[in-house]
């Protein structure tokens, strides 16, 4: 069941979602050779708690940790490590989730540590682009397909492909919702977009093959052929007019 946000529970979001997007500005400072995965974890800490936030993260089906911090050839759920250290040439995806008087926020993105290669700097322009491509079909009267379609369209045209086992997703109360939006499919399939509707977009696109496996840890994804990824995210108000982005400061 699709659940439409009244006005004052997208204000809600809207507060969630400027505590994520803040959270992200300050850990795209602290992002630089040395710093472990650990210390992003503490920083994010640090901010959510001083904006009275709780992270949706931790704890939520037994995630240890309070932001995913995945590194290179991790596409998602990484889990921080005070022996992490990022290296000169990394890239680091970071994914925010914050509670605010019971709504969501969630958004991610993918920096490069210091100088990165040429191939990296492409495929974290691809994967940001590919992004706001299935942003813009986020309007009213479009369907879910749409989005999932432009996403795996402007990918693969690039020469990339798409995760397929995991999707964007509704968002609200509750972490996830429906409705279920692919990174990949076909226009006019789905769900029909409508004012009211709010969900997380998350293209995570892999510089090969588009299976992926999950480490011994329980969480942390990676791709089979162990190719370089990247993920880039926002939560989304589909509105009478243009799509809303909630994690945008």
């Amino acid at each position: 069941m699709i659940i439409l946000k009244s006005p004052s529970a997208l204000a809600r979001m809207r507060d969630a979602g400027r505590i994520v997007a803040q959270v992200l500005e300050r850990l795209r400072e602290v992002v630089r050779p040395g710093v472990t995965t650990a210390q992003l974890e503490e920083e994010a800490c640090i901010f959510i708690a001083r904006e009275g936030g709780h992270p949706s993260f931790k704890g939520y089906r037994g995630f240890p940790a309070a932001i995913c911090v995945s590194i290179n050839e991790e596409v998602v759920h990484g889990i921080p490590s005070p022996h992490r250290v990022l290296v000169e040439g990394d890239i680091v995806s970071l994914d925010v989730g914050v509670i605010y008087h019971g709504y969501q926020g969630d958004a991610a993105i993918t920096l490069p540590v210091g100088r990165v290669s040429p191939k990296a700097q492409q495929l974290l322009a691809v994967t940001e682009r590919a992004l706001w491509e299935g942003i813009a079909q986020s309007r009213q009267g479009h369907w879910t397909g749409d989005i999932s379609a432009a996403i795996q369209r402007y990918v693969e045209s690039q020469g990339y492909n798409v995760v397929r086992e995991y999707t964007g997703h509704g968002i609200g109360r509750s972490m996830h919702e429906d409705p279920q939006i692919p990174n990949f499919g076909r226009p006019r399939t789905g769900s029909r977009l409508r004012p009211g509707m709010t969900f997380a977009l998350e293209p995570m696109v892999i510089a090969g093959g588009w299976k992926t496996r999950t480490l011994d840890d329980g969480w942390t994804v990676v791709p089979a052929d162990g190719a370089l990824s990247a993920h880039f995210e926002h939560t989304i108000a589909v509105t009478d007019g243009q799509p809303e982005v909630l994690t945008k400061l």
